[in-house]
């Protein structure tokens, strides 16, 4: 497998850009950065994921709120990575590709593109018809699932709406930077300053969150959005892995009251719970690299995901009333 440098000069970790971004949309007209020619139709398209990615998160967390199940199915790779990339272990019931039986999923990339040298990353939309690649990029699939196959599913809940599209993008950038991306450039930076720029970021942003959400429900406001979901997979990973094996160990989330309680809101939003894999977690995160060269898997954290967060709507509009705001 080709390698490819993900570090800049500074030994900052820089993500390199998703190579396949066309769209499905609902009459397979052309989408916002791709070609025409996907329309939506159900049992057409399927999803490549690992449980333990937080990018392939994200498309799981958006077909289970959408209940697109039975119009888009998936295969989940084993959570630890090979020398050959993500792969499928034919003998693991979780891990296994039963709709082309590949063995490793380069073998989806190489099929789309004869001669690619790029990465083989999750997660990957996958046309069934045309036996090609829609699009690797997640923030593009969860856009996609949100509003192309509304025909195919009862739940029409719309969670990138127009009015609010402007002020989700803003979010969303500040979270990719800070959070999303921050704990990655803090687990993956090969200078002390890279580290340390990457780690201060990451905190002052998970405090700003903190503030927020000491007075307000969500991101926006009362609105649960795109830019919630975009952030949870994040959350949901921090103290298992992005505490200890990214050494971003400044404070661990249950420390934080209201970011805490947040999460667990999230996590037990109908369908959620079940997109999140511990064990996939911990395993992708904790195998054998040079973060931690022994590959030995931790035990812990206990984390009780289903304690009562006790975040009521009307105490935030109460508290709101009463501020004046």
């Amino acid at each position: 497998m080709k390698t490819i440098s993900t570090t800049n000069s500074r030994g900052e970790f820089v993500r390199a850009p998703s190579e396949f971004r066309n769209w499905v949309t609902q009459d397979g007209t052309a989408g916002p950065t791709g070609s025409s020619g996907f329309k939506a139709e159900p049992g057409r398209y399927h999803l490549y994921v690992t449980y333990n990615c937080p990018w392939a998160h994200r498309t799981l967390i958006f077909r289970a709120l959408k209940k697109l199940e039975d119009v888009i199915s998936i295969s989940v790779a084993h959570p630890q990575r090979t020398p050959e990339g993500w792969s499928f272990l034919l003998n693991d019931a979780n891990s296994s590709d039963g709709l082309n039986g590949f063995h490793y999923l380069k073998e989806a990339y190489e099929m789309a593109a004869p001669g690619y040298e790029g990465r083989y990353t999750v997660p990957v939309l996958w046309d069934k018809n045309t036996q090609t690649i829609v699009s690797n990029e997640s923030a593009d699939i969860i856009r996609m699932l949100n509003s192309a196959f509304n025909e195919f599913t009862p739940n029409q809940d719309d969670f990138y709406p127009l009015p609010s599209r402007a002020k989700i993008d803003e979010i969303n950038t500040f979270v990719y930077n800070q959070i999303n991306n921050g704990v990655y450039r803090a687990g993956f930076a090969k200078s002390q300053a890279a580290y340390e720029q990457a780690y201060n970021d990451v905190f002052a942003a998970l405090d700003e969150l903190e503030e927020l959400l000491s007075h307000q429900h969500y991101l926006l406001g009362d609105q649960l959005t795109e830019a919630d979901w975009r952030l949870f997979p994040t959350l949901i990973r921090f103290d298992l892995a992005y505490y200890g094996v990214f050494k971003c160990n400044k404070k661990r989330l249950v420390e934080y009251k209201h970011l805490w309680a947040y999460t667990r809101e999230l996590y037990q939003y109908p369908g959620i719970a079940e997109t999140v894999n511990v064990d996939h977690i911990k395993q992708g995160y904790w195998r054998n690299s040079e973060r931690n060269p022994l590959g030995i898997i931790p035990m812990g954290p206990e984390l009780d995901l289903w304690e009562p967060h006790l975040r009521l709507r009307n105490e935030f509009a109460r508290a709101s009333n009463l501020t004046g705001s």
